[in-house]
Order: C-alpha cells, then sequence, then structure tokens
C-alpha cells in the first residue's frame, strides 16, 4: 500500500478518471447554421414550422430547459429541417417575442398560460344569440389584449337572432373596432370588412365555443377547413373541435390567422392595473397623482379630479374601471 507523506507532490496521488469523456463547460453552441422557422401549431411535443415555403416537424433541444415554445413564436431550427416525411428538427432558440397574450385559468390561479406569441391584434368572436353572449368574457378579453398590447377587434356573429345594438353601446366608449355578422354564413360584403381588418396583421381568434369562430376562419381560409361541431344549444357544452392553437395565413393578402381553442374562463390574475391603463391615453397621464399601487377605483385616486377638470370624457372612466373590476367579477355575473 502506498503511503502519502510530506514529501508527496501531485504525481504520487491516484485521482480516479470521472466518466465524462470531456470536460464540462458552460459555453452553448452558437448554432450558427440554424434557419428561421415560425411556429404555426404545437401539439404533444410536436412543433410544426414553417421555414421558407415548407413545412418542417421540430421539437425543443434539452438546451432550452423549461422555456416554453407556443404558435406564433420566430424559433431558430436545426437539424434536418427538408420537411421531408419522417425526419424531426430541433429548436434551439426562441427568438424576442415583440407581444404575448398570456391568461390564467381563474383569477386566484398564478400560474400564466401563453395562449399565442407575437400577435398584432385580438379578434373577440361572440354570438348574439345561441349561445347568448357573455359580457364579463368579452371585458376579460379586452383587459387580456390592452395587457399584452394587441388591437382589440370585436366581431358579433348571429344577428339575424338578435340586434347587436345594446352591446355595441357598451363598448363604444372604449373604441372598439367591430364588425356585425348573421348566423352561420358570411356573405362576400363582410368578409371583406373582416379580411380588411386582418391584413398585413398577424391576428388571434379568441372566443367561447359555439360562437361561430372556426366557421369564420373557415370561410376566411377555405381550403384549410377545420372541423366543426355540435355544441349544446342550451348549456353550451359539446365537442370543442379546435383543441390546439394554429396559425394559418390568408390567401392572396399579406396576414396571419391563429384559431385558438374555445374558452369557458379568461383568468387575470397575472394583469397589472398599470398596464391595462394604457390603453387609454386619454386618462393615463391622470394617473401621475394617483398613490402607490393605485387600483384606479379607490378614494383618493386622481383619475376623478382629472376627469372633472375636464381632460377625459367620464364615460371613458367608467369603461377604465368597469374593465378593471372584471377581476373581482365572475365571469358569469
Amino acid at each position: 500500500m502506498r503511503r502519502y507523506g510530506k514529501n508527496t507532490d501531485e504525481d504520487d496521488i491516484r485521482v480516479r478518471p470521472s466518466g465524462r469523456s470531456r470536460p464540462r463547460t458552460h459555453r452553448r453552441p452558437l448554432h450558427e447554421d440554424a434557419v428561421e422557422g415560425f411556429v404555426v401549431t404545437v401539439d404533444r411535443g410536436r412543433l410544426t414550422c414553417l421555414v421558407e415555403d415548407r413545412t418542417v416537424v421540430a421539437m425543443k433541444a434539452r438546451e432550452l430547459g423549461r422555456k416554453g415554445v407556443v404558435v406564433g413564436d420566430r424559433v431558430a431550427i436545426v437539424g434536418d429541417h427538408s420537411g421531408r416525411p419522417d425526419t424531426l428538427a430541433r429548436i434551439v432558440r426562441v427568438e424576442e417575442r415583440r407581444s404575448v397574450l398570456r391568461r390564467t385559468a381563474d383569477d386566484q390561479d398564478p400560474f400564466e398560460r401563453v395562449v399565442v406569441a407575437n400577435a398584432d391584434q385580438l379578434a373577440i368572436v361572440t354570438s348574439l344569440a345561441d349561445p347568448e353572449p357573455r359580457p364579463r368574457l368579452i371585458d376579460r378579453c379586452l383587459v387580456g389584449a390592452f395587457d399584452a398590447g394587441l388591437d382589440p377587434l370585436l366581431i358579433l356573429t348571429k344577428s339575424d337572432l338578435a340586434s347587436p345594438e345594446t352591446l355595441l353601446e357598451s363598448y363604444g366608449t372604449i373604441g372598439v373596432r367591430h364588425v356585425v355578422t348573421s348566423a352561420e354564413s358570411f356573405d362576400d360584403a363582410t368578409l371583406g370588412r373582416v379580411r380588411e381588418l386582418l391584413k398585413d396583421r398577424v391576428t388571434a381568434f379568441v372566443g367561447h365555443s359555439g360562437v361561430g369562430k372556426t366557421t369564420l376562419v373557415n370561410a376566411l381560409i377555405p381550403d384549410r377547413a377545420r372541423a366543426t361541431g355540435h355544441v349544446n344549444e342550451v348549456t353550451g357544452r359539446g365537442r370543442h373541435t379546435t383543441t390546439s392553437a394554429l396559425a394559418l395565413p390568408l390567401p392572396d393578402d399579406p396576414g396571419w390567422v391563429i384559431d385558438t381553442p374555445g374558452v369557458r374562463s379568461f383568468g387575470l390574475n397575472h394583469v397589472d392595473p398599470a398596464r391595462v391603463v394604457l390603453a387609454f391615453p386619454d386618462l393615463e397621464p391622470g394617473t401621475a397623482g394617483c398613490p402607490r399601487s393605485c387600483s384606479h377605483d379607490e378614494e383618493g385616486c386622481a383619475l376623478d379630479a382629472w376627469v372633472a377638470e375636464g381632460h377625459a370624457d367620464p364615460a371613458r372612466l367608467y369603461s377604465l374601471r368597469r374593465l378593471l373590476a372584471t377581476r373581482e367579477r365572475r365571469e358569469g355575473d
């Protein structure tokens, strides 16, 4: 047995080699040969991306860790990105997002869910009857749009079953653009108005099941029709036919539509009231005198004086407070 004494040097020490073939490093590969892709759908860990004019199926590289990849993301792809059948590429980087639409399961849920990335506007689709409109859900979607920096667009369907006037009056002071359509048939004039509002933009469509959202998407992009299913007329329950978000290019016009699954709720636990007020440029300067962490609907809020001095219409302040109050109310109220 070898004994080590005071005259021992490093050559006398036996070191068991590690099982690693090379030393650990924190340097990540640059992937300079990566190509850019656009995520069009995500299904059970497989991400379908558009690379130039071909469709490529990919999976997340391990180096991304828990970083999520969602529809609308611009990503860097390596490996076999030929798009041939049975090939699989790797996503090694998610480029910086210019916008993120988020929601939580409910107002107590601390976990955010990213709905889509890099959208420009949010089309909120609601029916005027069958099923009945849900104003609180519309309000919540509006808050989510304002929080994400997206332009809201209200699309009302089934106007032959009920008048849109009452619903439109409640959103007039917010300045939300809108389109009114009939039941589930969309004439050329209506589709033309919708296409003009979608042109040159990435638009996420959101709405409760059964309101005609996917039917409208199919009318806009007929060659990429998705299945539509029966939804119970009374309860709104039924087969939710859009089970994953899907990005589709508009035919003949530059622009994208992202069809999302029907939602029953739109939680706002993640929303900071200070970000929502930015969507009201006539009111936002008045918040300078508000107490710290002001909810903008409490005693001492400077917006009351701002409006009283004539800087903004009182109806605008009412609209802001109604939207902010959605966090305190159930969506069915």
